[in-house]
C-alpha cells in the first residue's frame, strides 16, 4: 500500500510537471502571436528563439518563429522554420507563402516564384491570391535584369468625345485681313462630337550585354474609329530603339525615335528624332531625371508647317511609405524652329509644367488624377488675323486602374482639354469619356 501511494505521488508530480510545461509552451505561441499582431516581431522573435533546439518541430512554433525572423530581416533562420513547417504540413498555404518571401529577399527569385505559384494553387483566399500576383509581378522586373525579355500587349477603348477634330466651337468667325468680313465656318472646321472605337497593340524588347549596358527596342501602333464622323478617324504608328546604362543610383538613356500620324487613312505627319535621359535614384522612393528631346516634324501635304522641335525638361517621382501613393511632376521648355524661314507664324517658343498623383486604395485597384498646363508663343503676326499667336493650353484627366487578373487592366477615365488662344480659330474645349481594356503578355 505504501508502494502504491509512493508511485501515484510521483505520477501526479509528473503529469503536474507535463502540464505545467504544455501551459508554458502555450503560453510561449500565444504571447508570440500576440506581438506579431501588434508588429513587433523583433520582441516575438527574442522570445521565440531561444527554444528552438527544444521546440523545433512543432508546426504551430516554427512557423511563428519563421515568420519573425522574415520580419526582422533574419530570412535564412527564416528559411530553416519554415522549412520545417512545410515537410511536416506540406498544405500550409501561409507557410508557403511566407518562404517565398523569404527566398525572395535571399535573392533566390526562381525558387520564390516557384513557391509562390505552388501557394497560389492551394486555394488561397482571393485577397491573398492578389498579394501574391502583386509579388510575383515585383520579382520579374528583378529577374528580367540578366536576360533578354519580350513584353507585348493589346487593348481596346470604347468611348465619347465631345470634339474629335480639336476645333473651335464658333460656326463663323471675323477675319481682320478681309476688313472683319465674317466667314462661316466648314463642318469640319468647328466642334464635332461623336463615340469611337481604338484598337492598338505593341511590345517592347531589352537585351542586356553587361550589368550595367543593355539595348532596348520597341513598336506600337494604334486605330481610332469614330462612329460616324470618319473623316477625323486617326492612326499611329511608333517605334524606338535605344541603350541604356547603369551605374549605381544612375540610369543614362539615349533613344531614337520614329512616329507616323495618320489622318483619315492618309499619311498626314511624321516625326523623327531621339531622346536622352539622366535618371537619378536617391531612394526607392524618390527619383528625379533630367532630359533633352529632339524631334523634325514634318507634315505630307503641308510642308510649309514644318518645323524643328527641341524640348529640356525635369521629372520628379516620390512614393510615401508603403508604396501606395506616389506623386510626379516635371516642367519643360523648348522652341519649335520653322524650316522655311517665309512662314515664321508656325514656329513657336514652349514652356509647360505637369503634376500627378496616383493612389492603391485595394490591392487591385489604383486611382490616378493628373493636371498639365503650356503655354505657346508663336514667332510673326499670322496673315489673316494680323496678330501674333498666343495659346494657354491645359490639360486634366482622372481614372482608375483596375486588375481583375493577372495581366489585365481596366481603365476607366475623363479627360478634359481646354485652349485659348488669341486666335479665335485656336480655341476650344473638348471632354473625353472612355473605357480601355488591356492584356499585357
Amino acid at each position: 500500500m505504501k508502494n502504491t501511494k509512493s508511485k501515484m505521488r510521483t505520477v501526479l508530480i509528473f503529469a503536474g510537471m507535463l502540464a505545467a510545461g504544455v501551459a508554458q509552451a502555450d503560453a510561449v505561441t500565444d504571447n508570440a502571436k500576440a506581438l506579431l499582431d501588434r508588429g513587433d516581431a523583433k520582441a516575438a522573435y527574442a522570445l521565440l528563439e531561444p527554444l528552438e533546439s527544444q521546440r523545433a518541430g512543432d508546426p504551430e512554433y516554427d512557423f511563428l518563429l519563421g515568420l519573425a525572423a522574415l520580419e526582422t530581416g533574419k530570412n535564412t533562420n527564416a528559411v530553416f522554420a519554415l522549412e520545417r513547417v512545410l515537410a511536416v504540413n506540406p498544405n500550409h498555404a501561409r507557410a508557403r507563402a511566407e518562404i517565398a518571401r523569404a527566398y525572395a529577399a535571399l535573392g533566390e527569385l526562381a525558387t520564390a516564384r516557384q513557391e509562390f505559384e505552388a501557394a497560389k494553387r492551394q486555394g488561397v483566399p482571393p485577397e491573398v491570391a492578389n498579394t501574391i500576383d502583386r509579388l510575383v509581378a515585383a520579382i520579374e522586373p528583378v529577374e528580367d535584369k540578366g536576360r533578354t525579355t519580350l513584353r507585348g500587349f493589346v487593348e481596346g477603348t470604347v468611348g465619347h468625345d465631345s470634339n474629335v477634330n480639336a476645333a473651335t466651337s464658333d460656326r463663323s468667325v471675323s477675319v481682320p485681313a478681309f476688313g472683319g468680313f465674317v466667314f462661316p465656318l466648314a463642318p469640319g472646321a468647328f466642334s464635332r462630337s461623336d463615340t469611337f472605337t481604338t484598337v492598338a497593340g505593341g511590345f517592347g524588347l531589352r537585351h542586356p550585354f553587361s550589368q550595367e549596358w543593355s539595348l532596348t527596342a520597341g513598336a506600337s501602333a494604334s486605330k481610332r474609329m469614330n462612329t460616324d464622323i470618319d473623316k477625323f478617324d486617326t492612326g499611329s504608328a511608333d517605334a524606338y530603339l535605344g541603350m541604356v546604362r547603369t551605374y549605381g543610383k544612375n540610369v543614362f538613356s539615349a533613344t531614337l525615335q520614329y512616329n507616323q500620324f495618320w489622318l483619315d487613312n492618309d499619311r498626314y505627319r511624321e516625326a523623327a528624332g531621339f531622346t536622352t535621359q539622366w535618371q537619378h535614384n536617391y531612394s526607392p522612393n524618390t527619383q528625379t531625371s533630367l532630359y533633352i528631346q529632339y524631334a523634325g516634324l514634318h507634315y505630307m501635304t503641308q510642308e510649309v508647317r514644318n518645323t524643328d522641335r527641341f524640348v529640356i525638361g525635369a521629372n520628379f517621382a516620390h512614393a510615401l511609405p508603403g508604396f501606395k501613393t506616389v506623386a510626379y511632376g516635371g516642367a519643360y521648355i523648348g522652341e519649335e524652329v520653322e524650316t522655311n524661314g517665309r512662314f515664321p507664324q508656325f514656329g513657336h517658343q514652349l514652356v509647360g509644367a505637369r503634376i500627378g498623383a496616383q493612389h492603391e486604395f485595394r490591392q487591385n485597384m489604383t486611382f490616378f488624377a493628373n493636371l498639365a498646363y503650356e503655354h505657346r508663343h508663336y514667332g510673326a503676326n499670322d496673315p489673316l488675323f494680323l496678330k501674333t499667336r498666343n495659346d494657354n493650353q491645359w490639360y486634366a484627366g482622372l481614372g482608375m486602374a483596375w486588375k481583375p487578373a493577372r495581366n489585365w487592366v481596366v481603365t476607366p477615365q475623363y479627360q478634359y482639354t481646354r485652349t485659348d488662344s488669341n486666335l479665335p480659330l485656336n480655341e476650344y474645349r473638348r471632354e473625353v469619356v472612355s473605357v480601355t481594356v488591356r492584356r499585357n503578355f
